[in-house]
């Protein structure tokens, strides 16, 4: 990651002493900010710190940074950064980010320079200088108030850098275009919205691909509508999509023709049908019928009624038409004199013409204006520094009297946001059921319609689709209906446009106390009104407004409304959102669908939706992106609001989250249910490994019972052998006995045999054994007066036996050579002598008789 250039004479250390305040010098408590020593020292310049590095995102470069900042609304002093991309603010005790002071460039609205003079301590002679404010407010209902130290001219280089990087020059220096498309590339737009087309169509398998498109191999159809392709090179509406759908009874000249009667070439075209019942959802521009509304197409007329296909199910009856005028009435009115105005209902059969009441663009500036200021003046971390509860001795809000807080709540209302969306809720609402229960076709339009009218079809083909309600049919209803055909975001979004003109902006002379007619920052009590007006950077562009914004937060009333219909949850909304105002990526630049394409965005900047499925890919299911309640069993038809249930409130995730982080989160039901399902998932893991740990200990268990039972069965062998050795052994002494001799064992293993015999008849035979013990050693034992010496030793080995070696010296029937007198003996026959000795051993007495037998040898 690149940073900015690093100047002569700085230093790398970003914990200086002279930029880090003492416990003294911030603020503590609300309303305290004022207690900086705002005389310090200017801070000498340093190199971008380590510290940001890690914070900054690819391609992002610092431009300017401003030490010993100090963020008013959360009354912490830090380091604010400003990059190609955001402003950055690093908190200077916990060297982390705040995010309320850390906005992206293309967030922010407008912002102020503010001189803020104190009244000074009478000694001091009025030598008590200004406060160096700046003020900047967000599209995202937040304003934020930084405050500089004097005579560092920290604040003049980070006014001049939003001045030059909030609104470029050229779409080119966006941040959206230096990152790249990074790691979050997709496929061609155009192809997304074919397969969109396809599906309306029911005329699958289709696969749309750029060589289809190339082609131009699209024109498919149905039994009704077919895929036109008359605007192919957005000669004949720039900003109508490639591709249309248009009822298959009507030729592309007869398109053509019918284009020259809308405001803009808007035509009248489809944007989504009921398969089953044959129903359109049907938008436009307002018709060109001239001051005195008596204007006339035969062959707009003709495609309208086109697009009022036979009934199905009334045997070829001619289906009812609504025309929706998404307007007042007087303003469809005033429109005439400009050559607009609406349609009669006597031109286009079997029709009716309503109109729905919804206020223009500006009217929707203004009120979340109003809004925004009243969110910041009654929040928790207002942008003064100062609470609700303490503003003007608590006579605002609680603790105050009865009118005063009846005028707080009034201000709300006053604002007019919610009236706004309960009209686009309710007019949705309304179209939805003409279509679901009249089977009616419905055709809506405003004046150039693609701003309330995008809203309109948007959110009743929301009503009407459950597909909508998923995450990839949320995806494909923004392409079609806002991007494909041509909402202008980079006018509502205040963005510079293809052409590189930018924005005319008006720089302005304000007091501190013309911006800010009720907190403390504009007029402290006591205070003196500072003597030099400062510039302003205010957006004189007629052309912004938070139409988009408007409509989310529309579809976030519908959510709470019904958590059981949507796969996505409020938070999903929300960071589509921020994504949406931040420009960080390509998807939502330019005005229309032939901007971007001749700019190359898909090819030259990342894409939003990738980023957003990465981000739940990361967590899977769990992400905060789903909606825990989804269960598409219930809501597997449209959903139809009655306008009882259509009041809407305070969207508290986006609107109340700088404002009053708290209140925010603390209504949020899906957020206790997360909350517990981590809980509950973290103790099923917990589970797991225990059940894991109880296995491998029964594993172990049975192993050490599997051993045990081989050592019983072991030592239960060694028994047996111990057994049959006594008896084996019982039977040598009594075969030796037999001989003459006695046999005497001792505890230590050794055996004594004594010849009671005559020594001149008998032969003597001293048998030397070697004695093993229990350390393996043998040792040697010799016996004299015709005794023999035996320790007894393992037979493992029959060759080596002791037991063999007795009845080899002491058998009287072998002979000096090694052999045997009697070769048929048992002893003989078995390869043993002791087994000899102990099966036959009446025979040894009887053969004693014959002591001449034995001399024979």
């Amino acid at each position: 990651m690149a940073t900015s250039r690093t100047r002569s004479g700085r230093s790398a250390s970003f914990r200086d002493s002279d930029t880090r305040l003492t416990e003294s010098e911030r603020i503590d408590g609300a309303g305290s900010w004022d207690a900086l020593e705002w005389t310090k020292v200017e801070p000498v310049s340093r190199s971008v710190p380590h510290a940001v590095l890690e914070y900054l995102l690819e391609d992002e470069q610092v431009i300017v940074e401003g030490y010993g900042v100090f963020l008013v609304n959360a009354n912490k002093a830090g380091t604010l950064f400003v990059t190609n991309f955001r402003l950055l603010f690093l908190s200077e005790a916990s060297r982390n980010i705040l995010a309320l002071g850390t906005i992206p460039l293309a967030t922010i609205e407008k912002f102020n320079k503010i001189a803020l003079k104190l009244p000074s301590n009478p000694r001091q002679l009025d030598r008590t200088p200004p406060q160096r404010l700046l003020q900047v407010f967000g599209k995202d209902m937040r304003i934020i108030v930084f405050g500089f130290r004097p005579r560092t001219k920290q604040r003049r280089a980070v006014f001049d850098a939003l001045v030059r990087w909030t609104r470029p020059a050229r779409l080119w220096d966006l941040y959206a275009f230096g990152s790249g498309t990074s790691r979050f590339s997709n496929t061609n737009p155009k192809v997304r919205l074919l397969n969109e087309y396809f599906r309306l169509l029911g005329v699958g398998p289709y696969n749309a691909s750029l060589s289809l498109i190339e082609e131009r191999s699209f024109t498919v159809s149905n039994d009704s509508w077919r895929i036109s392709d008359v605007n192919f090179n957005y000669t004949m509406c720039p900003t109508y999509p490639f591709a249309l759908l248009v009822p298959k009874s009507i030729s592309d000249e007869e398109v053509l023709q019918a284009s020259s009667f809308r405001a803009r070439c808007r035509l009248p075209v489809i944007s989504w049908c009921n398969p089953e019942t044959g129903a359109v959802l049907a938008r436009s521009s307002q018709p060109l019928v001239g001051l005195m509304m008596n204007m006339r197409s035969n062959a707009d007329e003709k495609l309208v009624a086109a697009i009022c296909t036979p009934n199905s199910g009334s045997k070829g009856a001619r289906r009812k038409l609504c025309i929706t005028d998404a307007r007042p009435r007087k303003n469809a009115l005033a429109n005439g004199a400009m050559g607009g105005g609406s349609e009669s209902s006597s031109n286009y059969f079997q029709s009716e013409i309503v109109f729905l009441g919804i206020d223009n663009i500006h009217a929707m500036r203004d009120s979340l204006a109003r809004l925004r200021d009243y969110v910041d003046t009654h929040g928790t971390a207002s942008s003064d520094g100062i609470l609700s509860f303490l503003r003007h001795g608590g006579s605002t809000w609680g603790g105050g009297n009865l009118s005063s807080m009846s005028a707080s709540v009034a201000t709300l209302g006053d604002s007019g946001w919610l009236i706004h969306v309960q009209n686009v809720l309710a007019g949705s609402a309304w179209i939805a059921a003409r279509v679901a229960l009249d089977s009616a076709s419905v055709l809506v339009h405003c004046s150039d319609g693609w701003d309330r009218t995008t809203q309109l079809v948007s959110l009743a083909s929301l009503l009407l689709d459950p597909y909508y309600r998923t995450f990839k049919g949320f995806q494909a209803l923004v392409e079609k209906d806002w991007l494909s055909f041509g909402h202008p975001f980079s006018d509502r979004l205040g963005m510079p446009t293809l052409t590189g003109v930018n924005m005319p902006f008006e720089l302005t002379r304000q007091s501190s106390t013309g911006s800010f007619s009720s907190s403390p920052i504009r007029q402290a009590p006591g205070s003196l009104p500072s003597q030099a007006s400062n510039s302003a950077h205010t957006q004189a562009s007629n052309h912004s407004s938070p139409i988009f914004l408007q409509w989310l937060d529309c579809v976030s009333q519908l959510l709470r409304m019904y958590p059981f219909a949507f796969e996505f949850s409020s938070s999903f909304l929300v960071d589509f959102l921020d994504c949406v105002l931040s420009c960080r990526f390509g998807n939502f630049l330019c005005n229309s669908e032939r901007e971007r394409q001749q700019c190359g965005i898909s090819d030259s900047c990342g894409c939003l939706w990738m980023y957003l499925t990465d981000l739940r890919a990361s967590e899977g299911s769990s992400h905060v992106h789903y909606n825990l309640f989804y269960d598409p069993s219930k809501h597997g038809g449209p959903i139809l609001p009655p306008a009882a249930a259509l009041a809407p409130t305070i969207w508290p995730q986006f609107h109340l989250r700088w404002a009053c982080p708290s209140e925010a989160q603390l209504g949020d039901v899906e957020t206790h249910c997360r909350d517990l399902i981590n809980t509950f998932s973290e103790l099923k893991k917990a589970k797991e490994v225990a059940e894991r740990k109880a296995d491998e200990i029964s594993s172990r268990m049975d192993s050490l019972t599997a051993e045990l039972q081989n050592e019983k069965h072991i030592s239960s062998s060694a028994m047996n052998k111990a057994r049959r050795e006594m008896k084996e052994n019982i039977a040598m002494k009594r075969a030796i006995q037999s001989l003459g001799c006695t046999v005497q064992f001792s505890d230590s293993g050794e055996c004594i045999v004594d010849i009671e015999s005559n020594p001149a008849e008998f032969r003597q035979r001293s048998v030397q054994t070697p004695l093993r013990e229990s350390d393996g050693m043998a040792q040697h034992v010799e016996k004299s007066d015709m005794s023999v010496s035996i320790t007894l030793m393992d037979d493992d080995d029959p060759t080596s036996s002791p037991v063999d070696r007795v009845c080899e010296s002491l058998c009287p029937l072998r002979t000096r050579d090694g052999g045997c007198r009697w070769p048929d003996a048992g002893c003989a026959q078995n390869g043993s002598q002791f087994v000899g000795l102990k099966a036959n051993f009446d025979a040894f007495d009887r053969l004693s008789i014959y002591d001449g037998y034995f001399q024979s040898g």
